[in-house]
């Protein structure tokens, strides 16, 4: 019989929900179990995920910058990529964050355990090691943080020339011709690498425009720069048939505009979404629910329908987002240490990163009407920042939307190189419930990107220094 161990809290899942969990709960003074697939935490976000497609994004701006320098009197050498140091550099970012949160697990005195849970109570865990054993773990408390993966969805064939988004992130090498399917911020920031790196890229989504769902003042000037990045976009398609070749892969389309049907690509990658990881946690032996997707349902605390398991980040649905995951981690845990508190954000920043970065959070424009919302908008145009002529990228805009009635702030959406570092403003605004003149009163560093945001809650008054609007 395997032994038997006990805990007050035991999180499954080291990802940074998970991790932030434990953290949380042993920072309270809580006893802590941290289970989780890896050796060290870090979850998909960190190994597979956020962090080494943002080191690969990193290389794939040098790249471009490098490229494009000649227009500015600056000329380089053609580049040559040493895909190996590539790999190399991006496993030392994974290995340097895992090694830290490794750590801090160790000074917050958690019990870490490398390896697999399933539910046998809601009290019970049964864990099997990666050495091979087993063991039972009573607990008061769980924490279910088991993430998400990537899903692969139409008619694929068994080839390693197809790939996911994980396997996309390994580098396995940079094919001549590379189809990505799917236009969603994975498929972009992907295909953004493969282009810098070498690969002639052809993208198909299935909806009219790219990132399905983001504000389109926002998607078009990325649309524009990826059309002269990517060999082809096509819209509004599908592909409908794979045919396995010794050159290639051989692809049918359908689509209005697509001028040649059947085309032979090197490899394909497969980016049309992800799906929780709620399969073979055990649920059956306890009374949680599971949606038709298989999220879990929780209340504002992340609490199941078991009152002692409480469930976060993207097996819970919402925005998959590592962000979310972890301040929802925090509040679980801090409902477990006795605290009255509940996850009720009034805005979750998003970010694309591609270039230019794409960045927004609370109610869209389009969001806003729908929900009857009556609203007032201005767009600054990076036309007219002094900061973003310095860089030659004109091609940016600052949007913002707030009630017409009150000024309240209600969203904001940047495109634009950083869009992601400015985002955190608007956050803030949206939760301190700031006015949009609070906004435009508030003196901004010049000259800066950040700027526009200033200027675009200023000329919702028609009172924008540098843009003109009645």
């Amino acid at each position: 019989m395997a032994n038997i161990q006990k805990t007050q809290v035991a999180v499954i899942g080291g990802g940074p929900g998970g991790y932030a969990a434990a953290f949380m709960a042993a920072d309270l003074g809580l006893e802590v179990t941290l289970i989780n697939a890896e050796e060290k935490p870090g979850g998909t976000c960190l190994y597979r995920g956020c962090i080494p497609s943002k080191a690969l994004l990193h290389v794939a701006k040098l790249l471009n910058d490098a490229r494009e320098a000649e227009q500015y009197g600056v000329h380089f050498g053609a580049p040559r990529v040493e895909l190996d140091l590539v790999r190399q550099s991006t496993q030392q970012v994974v290995k340097q964050l895992t090694d830290g949160l490794g750590q801090l697990c160790s000074a917050r005195k958690i019990h870490y355990v490398q390896g697999r849970a399933t539910i046998e109570d809601p009290h019970t865990l049964a864990i099997f090691r990666e050495d091979g054993s087993e063991e039972m773990l009573h607990c008061d408390y769980m924490i279910l943080a088991p993430g998400s993966r990537p899903i692969l969805f139409g008619p694929l064939i068994d080839s390693p020339r197809i790939m996911n988004s994980t396997e996309a992130l390994q580098l396995p090498d940079i094919p001549k011709t590379l189809l990505v399917i799917g236009g969603g911020y994975i498929g972009l920031e992907l295909g953004t690498v493969y282009a810098a790196l070498g690969s002639k890229v052809t993208l198909v989504e299935m909806m009219e425009g790219l990132l399905p769902g983001v504000d389109q003042d926002l998607v078009k000037p990325l649309e524009k720069r990826l059309s002269s990045r990517f060999d082809e976009i096509h819209l509004s398609a599908t592909v409908l048939e794979m045919k396995l070749l010794k050159t290639g892969i051989r692809v049918t389309f359908k689509g209005p505009k697509i001028a040649k049907a059947v085309q032979t690509f090197d490899k394909v990658l497969v980016s049309v979404g992800r799906k929780p990881n709620s399969s073979g946690l055990g649920l059956k032996n306890t009374n949680i629910r599971v949606d038709e997707h298989g999220f879990i349902s929780v209340d504002a605390q992340r609490r199941t329908a078991e009152s002692n398991i409480f469930a976060i980040g993207d097996v819970v649905g919402g925005p998959m987002l590592a962000h979310k995951a972890l301040h929802e981690g925090r509040v679980a845990a801090q409902v477990i240490a006795g605290e009255n508190v509940a996850f009720e954000p009034q805005a979750i920043p998003a970010v694309v990163f591609t270039d230019p970065e794409i960045a927004w959070c609370g109610l869209m424009e389009a969001e806003a009407e729908k929900t009857g919302w009556n609203i007032r908008v201005a767009k600054f145009p990076w036309s007219a920042s002094g900061r973003a002529a310095t860089l030659h990228r004109g091609e940016g805009l600052t949007k913002i939307i707030c009630d017409a009635d009150t000024q309240q702030v209600l969203g904001l959406g940047i495109i634009g190189p950083g869009a992601g570092e400015l985002i955190a403003e608007g956050a803030l605004a949206i939760e301190m419930g700031a006015l949009a003149s609070d906004v435009a009163l508030t003196i901004h560093p010049h000259p800066t990107l950040n700027e526009t945001v200033m200027e675009s809650a200023a000329a919702l008054f028609g009172q924008s220094t540098h843009f003109y609007r009645r």
